[in-house]
């Protein structure tokens, strides 16, 4: 049931995690590794809520979650779900009553924070009414709301409060006769993560949502999520992710993508593998790679494609893939499996590999 890690710690693995049903999907339990995001526009305008939803659904998003800080917005959830596709999750912040408004209006999940919603009679009637629906809570804490009594405990914000908090508020919920949870604890210093999340999965078997928070803009946050989460992940922990960056959300759902299946953990789509280029290059290969890259979105073929800068290299680095295309000067390579199939102008390499993939089953 449990593993260790590099600090010699036994961790409780993600096939060992409590099964919990969100919406039409079941996490944990050795179920897929799912991904989630979060939509950046306003929940009240339910129609630019929706075009952004189907967006991330269109890349591969699996469980979306939106803000829910207003009345119009709790209502805007009832309208939204009937346009989607995908479990909705209600963010919940402060105010008790917009997660009951949230919960009536058909989301499939709520994520609050029972430490900022005040009492205890608010904390349960948010609880009963999830009950009433069936629906899972996801316990959220972070170090910027850490209670000040662990702060001083601990010595300032640590992984061992950060866990301490969570669980606090775990059992409270749980006490109230409702078991029906996922945990995540969020920092954005990836050290700090890993201990605080090997500490969490050694005293709790619900799912954890993983993910580094704050992480940054489209480089810098890939990276640092990269960082964080490969290390989770590897280590068996996370039953859903996000990779939070700042800009269009559709680039956290490419990016988990390529993460799951660069970890093993996905085989569906379609993996990119390019050369970094050198002087021996002679055509766009930068613009061709993103060309590349965009266009196997829409293709869900458990497949590698290859885009290699050198013609006279190319077949042979491009062994490992299934298919691909090397430039040369003026002209490319069509390549099967390090076997060249054909010779082609080079404005005609993307068409050529798209066809290719329009008809690789038949």
């Amino acid at each position: 049931m449990t593993s260790g890690n590099s600090s010699g710690e036994a961790v409780t693995t993600r096939e060992h995690t409590k099964e919990v049903r969100i919406g039409n999907l079941t996490i944990g339990g050795g179920n897929p590794v799912r991904i989630q995001s979060m939509t950046n526009v306003p929940t009240e305008d339910a129609g630019a809520c929706i075009e952004q939803i189907l967006s991330l659904e269109r890349a591969g998003c699996e469980i979306v979650r939106c803000t829910v800080p207003t009345p119009e917005a709790a209502a805007a959830i009832g309208i939204i779900k009937k346009s989607i596709h995908i479990p909705l999750v209600a963010d919940i912040h402060f105010d008790y009553r917009m997660a009951i408004a949230a919960i009536e209006n058909g989301a499939d999940k709520i994520r609050i924070n029972p430490g900022n919603i005040g009492s205890a009679d608010r904390v349960w009637a948010v609880v009963d009414a999830a009950k009433e629906r069936g629906i899972p809570i996801r316990i959220g804490v972070n170090g910027g709301s850490l209670e000040r009594e662990l702060v001083a405990k601990y010595g300032g914000v640590t992984p061992e409060g950060l866990v301490e908090s969570a669980l606090d508020k775990v059992h409270m919920v749980e006490d109230m006769g409702y078991d029906n949870l996922v945990v995540s604890i969020k920092s954005s210093n990836i050290a700090f993560s890993t201990r605080a999340h090997r500490l969490l999965a050694e005293q709790t078997d619900h799912p954890l949502h993983v993910g580094i928070t704050e992480a940054g803009t489209l480089l810098s946050g890939n990276i640092k999520s990269a960082a964080g989460l490969g290390i989770l992940l590897n280590e068996g922990l996370g039953d859903t992710i996000r990779i939070s960056l700042t800009g269009d959300p559709v680039n956290e759902v490419v990016s988990a993508k390529i993460l799951l299946r660069a970890m093993g953990l996905r085989k569906e789509g379609i993996e990119v593998i390019s050369c970094p280029t050198c002087g021996r290059t002679k055509i766009d290969l930068i613009g061709l790679a993103g060309e590349v890259e965009k266009m196997v979105q829409e293709f869900d073929l458990p497949i590698k494609v290859a885009v290699m800068g050198c013609a006279v290299n190319g077949p042979g680095e491009a062994k490992e893939a299934d298919i691909g295309i090397a430039g040369g000067d003026g002209e490319g390579l069509l390549i099967r499996r390090g076997e060249i199939l054909r010779k082609m102008p080079e404005e005609e390499l993307l068409s050529a590999l798209r066809y290719e993939l329009e008809h690789w089953n038949e």
